[in-house]
């Protein structure tokens, strides 16, 4: 039986809710079946999926939000007007300590803002940063930050190496997983002054941090570390390039395989290899992206996934406030932070 966790659901975030949002739930409820569930949002809409399923309605309590964070709005517009919205009572929830995470797959800067304003910061991290698990050649590996931060100096990327070296140990259940900065080069003079300064950091640390130095765009892939580690411009470009070169991909095989029946035919002896292909590569099983370094658990799912995808961004949830992600953090950096006059030392020495 799964550990009794309480998560709150924005019910109208996303392209296709909250029909996906409630299959969702329906699917992560046949493995997380001790789950149970604040939905927030409009009942009228709500209250017939959940005669759908019965399951759902049974391990959820629905309150009603007539008001919804729309995908275009801007994150400071939708702090101010969105009190009463749908994404933000499920994050109050979370402030209020009624649930122990939250799920949308709305508007991810308003999710942001509003999660922020809400929940706070974590003792000595600056700014949260948006994680997520990708898939390599040699398993999975956490890339952060993927668009929160556009800029950031070499404390931030220390403060992102620490969270995601947390996570890493406590999702991929790495005993010490690696660590890499996303850079133009390898060599340790290459770069700007905030990547430069951060591996400084790093290898100055006293804490057991793997650090492997720079890593490159084809190393993402490689799998050569498992903890990447980029600037929020950086990391979402490399994501949304990642994303497009897999579709790419998969619709090239597909036209390529229905030009004429000898490869229609080479692709039925070929089948179970590409459904093999398909299941491991599967966006929707690296659904659920994190946001590290809030005071509370918030994954935020993709806007235009599926009730699978939707089911696995819960799922993460759920693991992280199992596996008490943030008390790891916070244990992690106080440590740190009891050697931080290394890094005021190093930027003084480089500047």
């Amino acid at each position: 039986m799964s550990k009794s966790i309480t998560l709150s659901i924005d019910a109208m975030g996303g392209d296709k809710a909250p029909d996906m949002v409630v299959e969702g739930m329906e699917l992560a409820l046949q493995e997380l079946s001790a789950t149970r569930f604040i939905l927030y949002g409009r009942s009228e809409q709500l209250m017939p999926l959940l005669a759908k399923y019965p399951r759902v309605a049974r391990n959820c309590e629905l309150r009603h939000t007539d008001d919804v964070v729309s995908g275009d709005e801007k994150p400071g517009v939708a702090l101010r007007s969105g009190r009463q919205s749908s994404m933000r009572k499920a994050i109050d929830a979370v402030g209020a300590g009624e649930a122990d995470g939250v799920v949308s797959a709305g508007n991810t800067g308003a999710l942001m803002a509003m999660a922020k304003f809400v929940l706070k910061t974590l003792p000595g991290i600056d700014r949260p940063a948006i994680a997520s698990l990708l898939p390599t050649m040699r398993g999975e590996s956490v890339m952060l930050d993927l668009g929160a931060n556009i800029q950031c100096d070499a404390e931030n990327l220390v403060q992102f190496a620490v969270m995601g070296e947390v996570f890493a140990r406590h999702v991929l259940h790495i005993d010490k997983p690696s660590i890499g900065i996303l850079n133009v080069g390898t060599e340790v003079l290459k770069g700007n002054d905030s990547v430069k300064q951060a591996a400084a950091i790093l290898k100055e640390t006293h804490l057991p941090i793997h650090f492997y130095g720079f890593v490159e765009g084809d190393d993402i892939g490689a799998g050569t570390v498992d903890v990447i580690v980029t600037d929020g411009f950086t990391g979402n470009v490399a994501l949304k390039t990642l994303e497009g070169t897999a579709k790419m991909f998969a619709d090239g095989l597909k036209q390529e395989f229905r030009k004429n029946w000898g490869r229609k035919l080479g692709a039925l002896f070929a089948l179970p290899a590409i459904n093999s292909f398909r299941t491991r590569f599967d966006p929707r099983r690296y659904n659920g992206a994190m946001f590290l370094g809030l005071g509370g658990i918030c994954v935020k799912s993709h806007g235009g996934t599926d009730a699978l995808g939707f089911c696995h961004a819960i799922k993460v949830a759920h693991e992280l406030v199992q596996d008490r992600l943030n008390d790891g953090i916070k244990e992690d950096y106080a440590r740190f932070s009891s050697e931080h006059h290394v890094i005021p030392e190093i930027l003084e020495e480089d500047s």
